[in-house]
């Protein structure tokens, strides 16, 4: 018994062959529907609401956000059609009432497709806010389970149209699966290149990394299925390939970061005709100053660089945004041409760049500054002046 033979029980006649009682059952179920749908929206939707508020846990707030109870309203209109066509038009031909309900079926398929996708991006922001989970690239590998829930609706609603099982669709689309490859190439990839970085800790969101090969040095910014955006430091934006992170390499700077020390490893290179052995007044005014301490005398020959050296050391040692629980070293490279090198190696206390670079000026110009007092000079190309005799355009430099 349908829905209108009901209705002819309290003297309303229909005869369900006749267009009146289309239209009349269209109408009917027309306002079942916006009914039911209105009252969702309306009354439901802002109860959960209100408890949702009242509530001190935040997972709520995220799985019953108020555009995931909006998707959630779009499943009763078609469970709603999916009862009240059977009723209203069981004595139609089947052929029309087969179709309805073909039609009915692939809007619900595609609305539990949209709410299943609302749920992922749900549990992806929620992740986000794990701190065990929220600097892993976890975008990627959430972008491809959305994929797999609509490719897995798309062959429901092809197997709802040609009336076949879902199974059948699939057989055939095995025979396509080179063609599949073929256009899912990238995407596999970087599903593929996601899990590695992932399960290697290779890259996170916010590292610093460098890769002269695609022009990125800065921070990653985000880690999606087939790309990884690096804002450089010019602001620019460059984009990588997953895969290229995993079979090419790349520098992380993330080890420095978290060692809390930004390393400073530069030379200068000074002239070996002004190395020689302190004068007694040097030596008179380097023990005054305190700058012979710890130094080894087997004999009264000092070399003013190896007193140099020490003094460097002790000054990096006392200066109070030097690492001093990282290396610490003022050592000779091989000589060159241009002089020999004197590098400082050490760390500074802090990894922001601006103070970084603050140091590590400050502290090379007190290298220059001081380094006449101990008799040395640094090497530089000779220019015009230098065979000018110490003049420029014709007088003599004071």
């Amino acid at each position: 018994m349908n829905l209108f033979h009901r209705l002819s029980t309290l003297g309303v006649a229909f005869d369900n062959h006749t267009w009146l009682y289309w239209v009349t059952a269209t109408v009917v179920i027309a306002f079942i529907v916006m009914v039911a749908n209105l009252l969702f929206r309306r009354i439901f939707i802002p109860l959960v609401k209100k408890v949702v508020h009242k509530t001190r846990t935040t997972w709520d707030d995220i799985f019953l956000s108020e555009g995931l109870l909006v998707d959630l309203s779009r499943l009763v209109p078609p469970l709603l059609l999916a009862v009240l066509l059977p009723l209203a038009f069981g004595g139609m031909r089947s052929s029309i009432l087969s179709l309805l309900l073909r039609v009915n079926a692939v809007y619900l398929v595609a609305v539990v497709a949209k709410l299943l996708c609302s749920l992922l991006s749900s549990f992806y922001e929620l992740s986000n806010r794990q701190n065990s989970l929220k600097n892993q690239p976890l975008k990627g590998v959430y972008q491809m389970l959305k994929i797999v829930v609509i490719c897995v609706a798309l062959i429901i609603v092809v197997s709802i149209l040609i009336d076949k099982n879902p199974t059948t669709v699939l057989t055939a689309l095995g025979a396509s699966a080179a063609v599949l490859m073929l256009v899912f190439k990238d995407t596999i990839m970087g599903l593929v290149a996601g899990v590695q970085l992932s399960a290697n800790d290779m890259l996170r969101p916010g590292d610093w990394i460098t890769m002269p090969k695609y022009g990125a040095d800065g921070d990653v910014i985000e880690v999606t299925l087939t790309t990884v955006k690096v804002q450089n430091w010019d602001k620019t934006i460059t984009t990588v390939p997953p895969y290229a992170l995993v079979s090419d390499s790349f520098q992380n700077w993330r080890g420095m970061r978290d060692s809390g020390g930004r390393r400073v490893k530069r030379s200068i290179y000074i002239d070996m005709r002004s190395i020689s052995f302190c004068t007694a007044e040097q030596m008179s005014e380097f023990e005054q100053r305190g700058w012979l301490e710890g130094i080894e005398r087997e004999d009264k020959f000092v070399v003013n660089l190896h007193v140099f050296r020490g003094y460097l050391e002790r000054y990096l040692r006392q200066h109070h945004r030097v690492n001093q629980d990282m290396i610490i070293m003022v050592r000779q490279l091989q000589p060159t041409a241009q002089g020999l090198p004197l590098e400082l190696y050490f760390f500074s206390d802090g990894t922001d760049w601006v103070p970084y670079e603050h140091l590590q000026s400050e502290v090379f110009e007190h290298v220059f500054a001081v380094l006449p007092t101990f008799g040395l000079r640094v090497f530089q190309s000779p220019m015009g002046i230098d065979f000018n005799g110490g003049e420029l355009g014709g007088e003599r430099l004071v």
